[in-house]
């Protein structure tokens, strides 16, 4: 029975589960409760050219079926990772993927450059960040803004580059197209969805911030359908990412079109989830008479 997929170029995983990036941190917390090897790649918390502080406490708030975070990209650089967490990572057998965002384009290339080392494995770029120069729209939210920016991170590094998808967008098949057109060899589907909570004793939003982030299960359905689309728009492999939590959840985004399946909330509350799923896929080859991963990607019956 062969696990193993290929998400970008010769970056090939063991198995089609990846941490997502947020919730893993640099994989230091994780590496207590497993070997971090059993993993199909390890994705990194966002990287920025410098440190950042990130927002006020309090950051992360519960919701029915899901969880808000307002961290804010808080991250400890691109340089002191290289220099003192990559090391680390890289004395397991487990590719690392730095995921890393900029609010400028020239931020976006030099962090990029700077990510162009051995030992990282890909590059996933997060897209769902204002873009200062230009008012603050997201860069993920305009295909022409999309196109440039990632055609310019493309000819900055040596690197295959993977973009992380905002779902908060009027075509995400027309933004997934500009991504791949510019040259992005892969798209993960989706980031967050806005969201709050209040607290109605205090009639005090319940974040620093105010607003945050969605995710978890809430979330399951609208990523699986934009995987669908996206899967079905582009000719490049799609990383599905989402509410994540079994493996019946991720074999549903494999069959919708996924190579593989990043899992993030549920590692908070269960850091041993990732051999569950990585187990329960193996059991449904096996009973289904399956003899390898890619037998199941975009294998939806319609009818």
């Amino acid at each position: 029975m062969d696990t193993r997929t290929t998400v970008v170029r010769d970056v090939v995983l063991k198995n089609p589960v990846m941490s997502a990036s947020g919730t893993f941190a640099y994989g230091e917390e994780f590496s207590e409760f497993f070997d971090l090897s059993i993993l199909g790649a390890v994705v990194t918390k966002g990287l920025s050219l410098e440190p950042k502080a990130g927002n006020p406490t309090p950051r992360i708030a519960e919701a029915p079926s899901g969880l808000i975070n307002s961290i804010g990209l808080e991250n400890i650089g691109i340089h002191a990772f290289v220099r003192h967490k990559l090391p680390f990572l890289r004395s397991f057998d487990v590719p690392v993927i730095a995921n890393f965002f900029g609010s400028t384009e020239e931020e976006y290339v030099r962090a990029a450059s700077a990510l162009d080392v051995e030992g990282v494995s890909a590059l996933e770029m997060n897209v769902s960040c204002p873009n200062v120069k230009q008012g603050g729209i997201e860069f993920g939210r305009d295909p022409d803004t999309l196109h440039r920016l990632v055609l310019k991170v493309r000819s900055s590094c040596s690197k295959p580059v993977i973009v992380k998808l905002s779902p908060m967008v009027t075509d995400i098949r027309a933004i997934a197209r500009a991504a791949r057109d510019a040259g992005a060899e892969a798209l993960t589907c989706i980031n967050t969805l806005p969201a709050m909570a209040i607290d109605e004793k205090t009639r005090r939003a319940v974040l620093g911030n105010v607003t945050g982030g969605l995710s978890g299960p809430a979330i399951k359905p609208v990523a699986l359908k934009i995987v669908w689309d996206v899967s079905r728009s582009v000719d490049i492999p799609v990383i599905a990412a989402g509410g994540v939590t079994s493996a019946a959840d991720a074999i549903q985004f494999l069959l919708a079109g996924a190579c593989a399946v990043q899992v993030g909330s549920a590692s908070l509350r269960d850091p041993f989830c990732f051999m569950r799923i990585i187990d329960g896929i193996r059991v449904y080859l096996q009973e289904h008479g399956l003899a390898s991963v890619s037998d199941i990607v975009g294998a939806l019956n319609r009818h």
